[in-house]
């Protein structure tokens, strides 16, 4: 009795395996994809900048360090998507594994190339910064910047800055045109 049980309860196992698998292949192919998990998306490189250079910020902190990349993704003088605008790097070089890596110091946002891990640690402020990297590329905020395409900490009073044109301070970001 109890080794037919047994079976009985192992087919049943198998069957709710089974059923669970199908479920989750139907869910995943009806299912539109998750941007996140496309390390090469608009929307991911996008957030990892949110991420590293706003993270601290208030919300119009952080959705206009998202509107420079696109004000620079439209802009000639610079990188056509907004991963190439992000990870835009002055000098590269081969590390001792064999890839190419950027100049520590030498990319247009500092944390790419700061020789720390480009890894979001904080998985709260990681859903917001792809919410509004998402929101942005939508086109749900726009002009809040007014067209800037650089911008700064003010903690520091970087080389260029007077050549261009002042447009706001937010917290403790300047951003110019």
């Amino acid at each position: 009795m109890d080794k037919i049980r047994g079976e009985q309860i192992v087919k049943m196992r198998y069957l709710w395996f089974i059923g669970g698998a199908l479920l989750g292949f139907l869910v995943g192919t009806f299912s539109a994809p998750l941007q996140a998990s496309d390390e090469n998306g608009d929307t991911f490189c996008l957030a990892q900048n949110i991420y590293f250079e706003s993270a601290n910020q208030p919300l119009a902190g952080k959705i206009a360090v998202a509107e420079v990349v696109v004000n620079r993704v439209e802009h000639p003088s610079f990188p056509s998507t907004v991963c190439d605008v992000v990870y835009q790097s002055k000098h590269m070089r081969i590390n001792w594994k064999g890839n190419l890596v950027p100049v520590r110091n030498m990319c247009q946002f500092s944390w790419y190339c700061d020789g720390k891990s480009d890894l979001p640690t904080d998985s709260a402020t990681w859903m917001l910064s792809m919410s509004i990297a998402r929101q942005v590329l939508s086109g749900e905020y726009s002009g809040l910047t007014e067209g800037a395409s650089h911008y700064h900490s003010t903690s520091v009073d970087p080389y260029w800055s007077d050549s261009l044109t002042y447009v706001v301070t937010i917290d403790q970001h300047i951003f110019y045109k």
